[in-house]
């Protein structure tokens, strides 16, 4: 099968090369000369059959919306847009319009897989209509795992519905990712405990805290065993925020995954404003000792 690719990122670039290896001719846009298939939108345009359809790879928000806004004066009536990045599912709804208006067809996709969907495969949630979702499903066979299809993709419902369920699993991972932490912080700080990433290592078979992101840990902690050459500073890049702003609205309570979001501000703190506040609390009422910093710092 034919497709454009706009975005030949981290994550676009691997797609690109996992398409190919699949059997697919893929004709890859991207800003950078050293990575693009073609100059300008307008070229891959020109240079795809139609009905065509075109991946879009980019960042969330005004780079997504401008990319669509281009591709709906760039293609034609039968042609099908995918938007595999992370937007928010509010935003579908206004693309998929916008392009109706000159008879393009719409889906959002909702992709995991980071660095290692190359090889491993990349896990797909879609929105959008029965046809057009059945009338990309060779790219997405190819991009998802091997194996049954239901273990690697979904077809979550209409359009909003690929980027919401993939808001979900972003959110989901916040708190893995800190539960994780925090064990590792745990078995750190018992001096009973010699080698904290061999029990890492150890629960990647046989328990069930098992997973592939607890894997992963344990190889962190193999190449960097006190995770010395990195900073605890840890941004978010949306979703997590989207999945708690949502669970406010549906009154779903979420309060690992809104603890998880909140450690990752915290992270971003040299000294904490609300515990410098706590400390002076505790020193009004009770005259208990606080930590003062010197003239010098």
């Amino acid at each position: 099968m034919q497709l454009g690719l706009i975005g030949l990122g981290k994550m676009g670039f691997n797609m690109r090369e996992r398409l190919r290896e699949g059997g697919h001719e893929v004709v890859g846009f991207d800003p950078r000369p050293e990575v693009t298939d073609v100059p300008t939108i307008g070229a891959l345009a020109e240079a795809l059959a139609a009905p065509r359809v075109v991946w879009v790879m980019v960042p969330s928000g005004p780079i997504t919306h401008d990319t669509i806004a281009t591709l709906a004066n760039e293609l034609s009536e039968g042609d099908l847009v995918i938007d595999g990045g992370n937007s928010r599912y509010t935003e579908d709804g206004l693309h998929a319009k916008l392009l109706s208006e000159k008879g393009i067809a719409f889906i959002d996709a909702g992709v995991s897989g980071g660095v290692w969907g190359l090889k491993e495969g990349y896990g797909l949630m879609v929105g959008g209509s029965d046809a057009d979702v059945e009338r990309a499903m060779p790219i997405f066979d190819t991009l998802r795992p091997p194996g049954d299809r239901a273990d690697g993709f979904v077809h979550a419902g209409p359009v909003g519905a690929g980027h919401f369920a993939k808001m979900v699993h972003n959110g989901v991972e916040y708190a893995l990712m800190t539960a994780y932490g925090e064990g590792y912080e745990m078995l750190a700080a018992e001096e009973l405990i010699t080698d904290p990433q061999a029990v890492y290592q150890a629960w990647s078979n046989g328990t069930v805290v098992r997973s592939w992101l607890q894997q992963l840990l344990a190889k962190a902690l193999k190449e960097d065993p006190q995770l010395a050459e990195i900073s605890g500073y840890t941004e978010d890049s949306g979703e997590g925020r989207w999945t708690v702003e949502e669970a406010i609205r549906l009154r779903v309570p979420v309060p690992s995954i809104a603890a998880s979001l909140f450690a990752r501000f915290s992270s971003r703190q040299e000294d904490s404003p609300t515990m410098k506040a706590v400390a002076a609390l505790r020193n009004q009422f009770g005259g208990h000792a606080v930590k003062r910093i010197s003239e010098s710092g």
